[in-house]
């Protein structure tokens, strides 16, 4: 069996994504959406609610995992699962240069390979970080995530930081 997993913090999970682990699922027998946690960067949606969100929107999708990856090193997770590629979506050239040190090293630690996916053109511009700061601005994001995300956006508390002027 070929196994790949879709590693991210997807926090929250957009249409980009979900664009790129699609096509995942056309070239591997199964996809795990490995749901990370980076501590340096804070959240709005829990680990539970991000896998939960992630879940309900691949739900349709054959042949998909949604779990957390846990702590530690990525490429021992996909040594424990029996995973031999990481897939990456590229939305730019800044993403490549910041992913490339990081499958080299991957393949190294455990031999792991990483497929690089470019991002279809109208998704490019699409980050969990946009779509948080325009969603809290009172933009609408409708149009860039799945309905299961839009929800729970609205049904959360308003997440606006104070801006200090000065």
């Amino acid at each position: 069996m070929r196994r790949a997993v879709c590693p991210g913090s997807f926090d929250p999970i957009h249409n980009g994504h979900l664009e790129v682990i699609a096509r995942a699922a056309g070239l591997f027998d199964e996809v795990i959406v490995g749901v990370s946690t980076n501590y340096a960067k804070k959240y709005r949606f829990s680990l539970d609610e991000r896998i939960d969100m992630a879940k309900e929107t691949l739900a349709s999708l054959q042949g998909i995992i949604v779990e957390p990856v846990g702590e530690g090193l990525l490429a021992e997770y996909c040594r424990r699962r029996g995973v031999s590629a990481i897939v990456k979506g590229l939305r730019s050239s800044s993403d490549f240069d910041y992913e490339l040190p990081m499958a080299t090293m991957n393949r190294q630690l455990t031999g792991v390979e990483t497929v690089f996916l470019p991002a279809e053109g109208h998704y490019v511009h699409l980050s969990s970080t946009l779509i948080k700061e325009v969603f809290t601005l009172g933009g609408n994001v409708s149009e860039f995530v799945p309905r299961s995300v839009l929800k729970r956006l609205h049904s959360g508390e308003p997440v606006r930081e104070q801006v200090r002027r000065g």
